[in-house]
Order: C-alpha cells, then structure tokens, then sequence
C-alpha cells in the first residue's frame, strides 16, 4: 500500500531502500544512524559515503545496501532545529522529496524512512510528522511506491495535542464496551434527507442489489472524481482497485471499505451503504470504528491524519500492508 505508519526496527524492513538520517559529513553517528551502520557492516558502509561526502542539509546520496535486506540505503541529512523561522520546514521537507527522487531513479518499488530530525536535531516530533506526512503526500500524487514510516519507540511518536483531545472526548461519549449485539450487522443503516440518493426512494431501491463494486464506481461517477484520485486518496494500491474494478462479485477488507468511503468524503449514512454492500457496519463497540465516526461526523477525510490517530491508538492502518510483509523475520 502506498503509505503507512509502522513500529518496527528500520534496520529490518524489507524494502528496496531504508533512509537513513545521517549528519553532513556522512559519519556514523548514534541513534537510527548508529544503528543503520552497524546492520550494513560499519566499514564496508563508511567506506561508500566517505566518497560521496560532504553532503549539504535537505540533501540526498544513496549507497548499497550492504548486510541489510534493503538493496539500497539513502542518506538524508536533516535540518538542526532552532526556531523554525531559519527554513528548517523547507529543508525537511527536502530531505523526503529528494529522498523519494532517488529512489524513484533507482527503480524502488518500496521505500522505509525514519521521523528525520526528531531526535537530537530538536525537531518538534509533531510538526516533524505533519511535514513528513505532507511531503509523501505531495509525492504520491504523481508517483506509485509503497512509503513507510519506521518509528522505533513509540512515545517518539506524537500527534496534534488538539486532535487527539477531540478524538478522546469522541470516544468518551460514544465508545461502549460491551455492545449488546457484537454481530458484523448489528447497525441498520438510517439515511438522513440529503444521503438519499437523487431520483427518490425508486432510485434508491433500484440501487439495493448493487454489490461493493458496482457501487463504489456508481458513486466515483456521481462525485465526478477520477479513478486514479479515489484510490490515491483512499491509500489503496493500483493493483487492488483494479481487482475491486474488474470483479462485481469481489468483496474488499472492512479498512478498505471504509479507506474508499473517506476517498469519497462519503457521510456517515452513506458510508454504511458502502459497507453494508461488502458486509459490515460501523459499531459503537470497536474502538477503531468509534474513530472513524469521529473523522466523518467532523469532516475531516485526510486518511493520513486517521492513520496517525489509528496508529496512536494501536489500531489497523488504513490502505496499511501487513507489517511481516516487510520486516525481516528471525
């Protein structure tokens, strides 16, 4: 899938390229960069970015990937954080573009960075995820490659203070445990006045046997978006939508149902059609579903920012790859 938020050791990922997030003169150093050298083979890795060094700040250089199951590494280095009014957001944010540039001139299908400069380079970890967040963002628009975001420890990863109280409050008042009835259709979808689909209740009803497929495209056409957009937006590779396309009968993942009703900015009604088509529904009593309902009741439909909030949440991504996929396993 083409972006997600993974825990993990960078070090293991399995994947074309891993960044790494290195200082100026291309010296080993500690932490992620540490850690990268050591994994590759400390000399044989020295020894290549002695040649390509120095390199300047926002900027990138690859070499092998040495003892890693990466066949390349890309090595970035980030901005030190001061104030963030000497250009450190545009540096950053070059670090990933041109990061990403590399990559895609060395034929990477997949790519795995750390959240550069949040360590010892100061960066406030927020701001330094909504930067990296918005530069992939910018680079999947026009680009295929599946983008992950490696954190190691898990307090390193912080979202806006504001959205997560939003979403905590959201969860206190609707979020119930022990539901009554746990079954995948316990909710019967209500349309409120301006879900009901034009034409009236003959329109609707004509519509009551279309399968997930059909209607997902019937209602691509009415929003009168693009096919590459609707997936691109909902996180979703090409080669699924193309099954989901092809197939009336085919019947996507729960995450990928909802991923495309948030592509759509689909309401909450609308949005249990869509799912009720592929057999589910939200619930009160899942803890990823009550977040779901917080972005779409709100209006907000940025899967990026869900994902960070899933993620903080310890829930499935969505569009997210199973992680063992892309680990290195003992």
């Amino acid at each position: 899938m083409p972006f997600t938020i993974i825990r993990n050791d960078i070090t293991k990922m399995k994947v074309d390229a891993i960044v790494n997030a290195a200082n100026t003169e291309l010296q080993m150093g500690g932490g992620v960069c540490g850690a990268i050298f050591k994994a590759a083979g400390a000399a044989e890795l020295q020894a290549a970015c002695n040649k390509l060094a120095p390199i300047q700040t926002g900027e990138a250089v690859i070499t092998p990937g040495f003892n890693l199951s990466s066949k390349y590494i890309i090595h970035t280095a980030g901005p030190i954080y001061r104030d963030g009014s000497r250009g450190e957001e545009k540096l950053l944010r070059s670090c990933y573009l041109n990061s990403l540039k590399l990559a895609l001139e060395n034929n990477c299908k997949s790519i795995a960075f750390p959240l550069i400069s949040s360590g010892i380079y100061g960066y406030p970890k927020a701001e330094a995820l909504r930067i990296a967040a918005a530069a992939i963002q910018d680079f999947l628009v026009d680009h295929d490659m599946d983008i992950f975001l490696v954190v190691f420890d898990k307090k390193a990863f912080v979202v806006s203070e504001k959205l997560l109280g939003d979403v905590e409050a959201f969860i206190d008042e609707i979020y119930v445990e022990d539901y009554e009835d746990s079954s995948p259709l316990q909710e019967i979808t209500v349309y409120e006045a301006d879900a009901v689909p034009a034409g009236g209740i003959d329109k609707l009803v004509g519509n009551l046997d279309e399968s997930f497929s059909q209607t997902l495209l019937r209602l691509i056409k009415a929003r009168g978006m693009t096919e590459v957009e609707v997936y691109k937006r909902a996180n979703i590779d090409r080669k699924l939508f193309s099954k989901i396309r092809s197939s009336k009968n085919y019947m996507p993942s729960k995450r990928t149902a909802i991923a495309f009703a948030l592509a759509l900015e689909l309401t909450l009604d609308e949005t249990n059609d869509l799912l009720s088509r592929a057999g589910y529904t939200l619930s009160h009593s899942q803890m990823f579903d009550v977040i779901i309902m917080y972005f779409i009741v709100n209006g907000k439909y940025n899967i990026f920012e869900i994902n960070e909030i899933l993620f903080k949440y310890d829930q499935p991504l969505l569009g997210g790859m199973i992680a063992k996929d892309f680990i290195k396993l003992p």
